[in-house]
């Protein structure tokens, strides 16, 4: 039976090529579909026949599974309950987008996405205790992601060892009729493969170089939380290295283990960029083993703001001059504490710093629930 191709304009009207094309995948069909990296061509994990034709096409070995393409970043935790903080990180920061993730998983049979499919499904969507990620972005291919109601497993829409098509016409002109719908939306985005990572305890292993190159994947890595105040000079710098001994003991080192997973826990001010942290504060610090005396006051920079993946601001006066730096961060910025403002001790006696670091602390173990590391 020919290949039934559906040309798709992708800023108009396509819900109907949708449905058909939901409708082929439900029925066992091969769909080739566009991404922002190149065509893939998918099919349901769930139905052995067609993961069957999936396998003879692609050259595969029966073991060996394919990644799964998901509509919503937040489909992740379906395949991997337990995702390390590194993961969370990437997905956050690169999905929708040209990036495949591979992820360990203790017990495949027992992913919230096994619930009610066959047992064939496992080695279709799991290798190894692993699984691997990619949620596109591209309206058309998460539309059809969403459509399907299955979960998706697809590779590059071409045969074994031959290069990946970067169009429509590339799909047909490789794989002819041995598939059974084309979603033709043109050219893709990058007209190149997406990048893959693989994460570990410990960090990550760059597994192919794509869309995304090293040193973006670098940056992705990192976490960085910010805490801002006025002067940089108490508040702030409390709550930083107060909350650098936290999350080292969660991990189970000492400061030092928090690079190594990629973690920057940084401080500015305002009105910062003069001098460094006050008498009081080192000393008040001093006593739950943190040292401020090599502390330099930074001025608050939309650079900085920019870079933060989370931001905690002592004040509601504090939040609303960082929204004036750089309003699109609101979804990143809260108030350390819920109910209210962190008083500045500056001029006050040793006593009320130590009133104030209670009170920082006593937001920090809440905050730090919220960060992944």
């Amino acid at each position: 039976m020919p290949t039934q191709v559906i040309r798709v304009d992708p800023s108009g009207a396509y819900a109907e090529a949708i449905r058909e094309a939901g409708r082929a995948l439900k029925n066992g069909g091969l769909i080739a579909f566009p991404t922002e990296t190149v065509y893939g061509l998918g099919a349901r994990a769930d139905d052995p026949k067609a993961m069957e034709r999936l396998r003879r096409l692609k050259g595969r070995e029966s073991r060996r599974a394919f990644t799964v393409h998901i509509a919503d970043s937040q489909e992740a935790r379906r395949y991997a309950n337990n995702m390390p903080g590194l993961a969370e990180r990437f997905i956050r920061k690169a999905w929708p987008g040209p990036l495949t993730i591979i992820v360990g998983v203790a017990d495949p049979a027992s992913a919230p996405v096994m619930a009610g499919l066959n047992g064939s499904a496992v080695g279709a969507i799991f290798f190894e205790n692993t699984v691997g990620l990619r949620c596109p972005d591209d309206a058309i291919a998460r539309e059809l992601l969403k459509a399907a109601d299955a979960p998706i497993v697809a590779a590059s829409a071409n045969e074994a060892g031959h290069l990946p098509p970067l169009s429509g016409d590339d799909v047909v002109r490789e794989l002819g009729d041995k598939f059974d719908l084309l979603l033709d939306a043109g050219p893709t985005k990058y007209a190149k493969p997406s990048t893959i990572v693989r994460v570990r305890e410990d960090g990550y292993e760059l597994i192919r170089e794509g869309v995304l190159d090293a040193g973006i994947i670098e940056r992705l890595s990192v976490l960085r939380i910010l805490f801002v105040c006025t002067g940089n000079t108490c508040r702030s710098p409390m709550a930083a290295g107060m909350a650098r001994k936290m999350l080292a003991e969660r991990v189970g080192g000492d400061v030092s283990a928090l690079a190594k997973r990629g973690v920057i826990v940084a401080s500015a001010g305002t009105s910062g960029g003069i001098g460094g942290a006050s008498p009081h504060a080192i000393a008040v610090m001093g006593r739950r083993g943190v040292d401020l005396c090599g502390h330099a006051s930074t001025a608050l920079t939309p650079e900085i703001v920019r870079q933060a993946d989370y931001i905690y601001a002592m004040t509601r006066a504090h939040r609303e001059v960082i929204l004036s730096l750089v309003s699109s961060v609101e979804g990143r910025v809260r108030l350390l504490l819920e109910d209210g403002d962190v008083r500045d001790p500056m001029g006050a006696s040793e006593d009320e710093y130590e009133r104030c670091a209670q009170t920082i602390e006593r937001g920090l173990k809440v905050r730090l629930q919220e960060v992944a590391i």
